[in-house]
């Protein structure tokens, strides 16, 4: 099982992250508590090993900015969190994370075309924070590529096996889940990554 920790805003973060088994650092480029700013990443970059994935945030920004940031970062993915067409995606240099917020079956539709390395289902935007997840058997159900399916909404150290359990997605990303008053939480960034790597008492 493959885990993304996101939000990610300190070098100790990112490398606690990394320290657990976490796959994929997310780093949010997008208005947000947790932006950063790209030159910061870049650095980041040099201090973590060469098999973790850095992936941006970005969410309706320009053609144009989110090459920028993702060069200067050093990216190895964009992550793309708004309302972008696929042909915006087609034209990134690099792999692409297409995030989409969940609310019923409908929304589960758009992913299917979406020209994307992974798909991430998320919960509408305000909802982090307050205990909702995402509905796991409407997920589990629709018809979406495993290997390309990264869950997301409401995930804790907490519930995390039972959602892989219950959508047998590839991967799963987490932010507020693994974060006390708004930074991340040593201890729960453990919980977790260990959580998700051996739901099935074998790990990956």
């Amino acid at each position: 099982m493959l885990v993304k920790i996101c939000g990610i805003k300190t070098l100790a973060a990112a490398q606690e992250a990394v320290n657990y088994g976490a796959d994929f650092i997310g780093f949010i480029f997008a208005e947000s508590s947790r932006k950063v700013a790209p030159e910061l990443i870049g650095e980041f970059g040099k201090e973590l090993p060469g098999h973790i994935k850095k992936v941006g945030v970005f969410s309706n920004q320009t053609e144009q900015e989110v090459i920028r940031i993702a060069e200067v970062a050093g990216l190895d993915f964009i992550q793309l969190h708004g309302n972008e067409p696929a042909s915006f995606a087609s034209r990134m240099p690099l792999p692409v994370i297409k995030a989409f917020a969940i609310r019923s079956e409908t929304d589960l539709e758009k992913l299917q075309e979406y020209p994307a390395e992974f798909l991430l289902v998320d919960l509408p935007k305000g909802s982090s924070g307050k205990g909702l997840t995402l509905d796991w058997d409407m997920i589990r159900e629709a018809n979406l590529p495993r290997r390309k399916l990264i869950l997301a909404g409401g995930l804790t150290p907490e519930n995390v096996r039972n959602a892989i359990s219950a959508v047998s997605p590839i991967a799963v990303d987490v932010a507020s889940g693994v974060e006390t008053n708004g930074l991340k939480d040593s201890l729960k960034m453990k919980a977790f990554i260990n959580e998700a790597k051996f739901t099935d008492g074998k790990g990956e």
